[in-house]
């Protein structure tokens, strides 16, 4: 494979969802050659975090994109997005009008890595087996709608859902369902470590250093059946510490493709300055970022002190000052490229306003300052986080009505501190498990939450959310969207900062790029080639 030159700065890096990088040190795609792909996220296996590739325990966009290679699932999502279509499946539907009955069969011929034939008793076993380990650092709370798994016959499988749910074909898209193979998984409890056995389209080994996976190696799997149509036969996902690390990386003509997490002076630069051989493409995305609050905490337990920090909080500056092209303001939960979504936070609280946050402040008793710590992650979302935080600190701090801290931590101490409830106040990204609104709301509000947050409104999680499922037509559900925003707005059980863009940089001979990262943030490296892309 070509090489083409490339020099990057030294720059703090950020958004991006998490992306592949392409390439390869021997050339590429369908030929046999390998493709690498760079990335900054870290997977790393420790006392907190023991399963980072267990389906049951996996919830972040770096482990789902390893998953999303290498175990197969129902259903997925067909290029270009739209609703889900079968993958490990040869059809699904729901079988009655309430959809609270969802039917799929499998695919004649499908087997397990060791050979073994893969029946509807082992997508049951998959499936019942994250709800009973029921981790809370996991998407368990994808499946707590499933009432019963019945398989009929080996080739059939069926749901019967607790109450109706229109999104259950995009659940059955993620890879907490992920069919795993019952001789390597035990039903009970978590595997540890990095291994993954199931029939997706390639097979997964992990060249680890210590507790950390620094190269993942995808080696197509030739027994694979399925909807994909895979253009290359190996591809190496290869880890890096920072956006800078996995720029020089690209120069040197390590890696042919980079993405998640640029840094927005690479973006920036890459956007005014083009350089041979590299092709910077810009890709339409659902990224969001928010602070959450633990509502127990006696410092923030009065809906008035989140207000006024509602009040303060300036995303404008946030985006331009931080991350300049890659970001945009947003003011409710579902971004502004999501069917439903409003500005409700605009709408309630208008542009920062210290009068405004003092008199909330004052008409509920609270003293001033406020003291409490802005926690984030130093290295999930890229290094300009830090920046992120230093300004919202100074923002907060500025009228004197808070005296806020901020404290970073490397993600595998900051999730499962963050689960535990350690934290106050928290920093936190989200990429959608599916492109409906619905996942940007429940897992933040409903039981179960992926935030394993304290906060509770029955009216959100015991009707709205409910009700808005039921709409087969999911355009008929914006009504309840609107409602469940405006009181996520009234409440400020978490406040939505910014939406991001999805950008990737790779070497012109590199094939099949604008697929290769859907708006979800998922990695699909069977897309990626060298030469023409079909």
């Amino acid at each position: 494979m070509k090489r083409r030159s490339l020099v990057l700065p030294v720059a703090a890096g950020l958004l991006a969802p998490l992306l592949a990088a392409c390439g390869g040190s021997d050339g590429a795609s369908g030929s046999g050659d390998v493709i690498v792909v760079g990335t900054t996220d870290q997977f790393t296996a420790t006392a907190d975090s023991p399963a980072p590739f267990d389906p049951a325990f996996a919830y972040d966009t770096g482990a789902w994109n390893v998953l999303r290679q290498s175990l197969q699932t129902l259903m997925h999502i067909p290029r270009g997005g739209g609703a889900p279509v079968p993958e490990a499946a040869s059809n699904c539907r729901f079988s009655d009008n309430q959809n609270e009955s969802y039917r799929c069969e499998l695919r004649q011929g499908l087997k397990f890595a060791g050979g073994a034939e893969i029946t509807s008793q082992d997508v049951k076993f998959s499936i019942q087996r994250v709800i009973d380990i029921n981790s809370e650092a996991g998407a368990v709370g994808l499946l707590k709608n499933i009432d019963t798994i019945e398989t009929p016959s080996d080739s059939e499988v069926i749901f019967h859902l607790k109450t109706p749910d229109a999104t259950f074909p995009y659940k059955l898209s993620t890879p907490v369902t992920g069919i795993v193979d019952p001789a390597s998984y035990d039903g009970r409890k978590l595997r540890d470590g990095f291994d993954v056995n199931g029939s997706g389209p390639y097979h997964v080994t992990s060249e680890v250093d210590g507790d950390r996976v620094v190269k993942a190696v995808f080696t197509k799997n030739t027994s694979y059946k399925g909807d994909l149509k895979l253009r290359n036969d190996k591809v190496e996902l290869r880890s890096y510490p920072d956006a800078a690390a996995m720029g020089k990386a690209l120069d040197s003509g390590e890696i042919d493709l980079m993405a998640r997490t640029m840094s927005p002076g690479q973006i920036e630069e890459m956007s005014a300055e083009p350089k041979a051989g590299v092709e910077l493409t810009e890709m339409p995305g659902l990224e969001i970022r928010y602070l959450a609050f633990d509502t127990d905490e006696p410092v923030v337990k009065d809906k008035a002190v989140r207000q006024a920090v509602a009040s303060l909080v300036d995303r404008g500056q946030i985006a331009s000052e931080v991350y300049g092209s890659t970001a945009e303001p947003l003011y409710s939960l579902i971004p502004a490229t999501i069917t439903s979504h409003t500005n409700s936070f605009f709408n309630k609280y208008g542009e920062p306003d210290r009068a405004e946050a003092a008199r909330l402040l004052e008409d509920a008793g609270v003293d001033t300052p406020v003291k409490f710590t802005l926690n984030y992650t130093t290295d999930h979302y890229g290094e300009a986080t830090a920046k992120e935080f230093e300004t919202l600190q100074r923002q907060l701090n500025a009228g004197g009505l808070f005296d806020v801290d901020i404290k970073g931590t490397e993600w595998s101490k900051f999730r499962p501190a963050q689960t535990r409830g350690d934290y106050t106040v928290y920093g936190m990204g989200w990429f959608p498990d599916f492109p409906d609104p619905d996942n940007y709301i429940a897992p933040f509000l409903d039981e179960d939450n992926f935030l394993n947050a304290p906060y509770v409104n029955k009216q959100v999680s015991g009707h709205l959310i409910p009700q808005s499922r039921s709409e087969a037509e999911r355009s008929a559900a914006a009504k309840d969207f609107a409602r469940i925003q405006d009181i996520v707005a009234e409440d400020v059980p978490v406040l939505p900062l910014w939406q991001g863009k999805q950008y990737v940089a790779a070497a012109d001979d590199i094939s099949g790029v604008e697929w290769a990262l859907n708006p979800s943030g998922e990695l699909l490296v069977w897309e990626l080639g060298t030469g023409s892309a079909v």
